[in-house]
């Protein structure tokens, strides 16, 4: 009995080890749960979403590698995301309506703020 109990234990702690480590790795691949957060800001149809996440999927590596890269200045931090943001530009504006496209500039805005935040390690 005490056998069975040491072995469930084990399974569930394992369990619980294996799902918190591919939640955490699958957040970080590629910035998936910031895609679906910002997907779920815009209010997406389900026509926007099919042209559109793809989109986002392809930047957010990028951007979050520019904000990841300690060796970029603030400056070149930004230069380096807004020139992301104009190549997909004219892409993201014909998907969006006018009211989605002022969310995602704001969304965009605070991306630029947080790669250029010092943070005190």
């Amino acid at each position: 009995m005490k056998n069975r109990i040491y072995l469930l234990t084990a399974a569930l702690c394992s369990a619980t080890f294996v799902l918190l480590a591919s939640t955490s790795n699958a957040q970080k691949a590629g910035g998936i749960s910031k895609v679906e957060a910002i997907s779920q800001q815009l209010d997406l149809t389900p026509q926007q979403k099919l042209k559109f996440l793809p989109i986002l999927r392809e930047e957010a590596p990028k951007v979050e590698a520019i904000k990841n890269n300690n060796s970029l200045s603030k400056i070149q931090k930004v230069q380096q995301i807004r020139a992301i943001h104009q190549q997909t530009d004219p892409q993201v504006k014909a998907i969006l309506s006018q009211e989605q496209y002022q969310k995602l500039q704001a969304i965009r805005k605070q991306t630029i703020r947080e790669a250029t935040q010092t943070y005190a390690r």
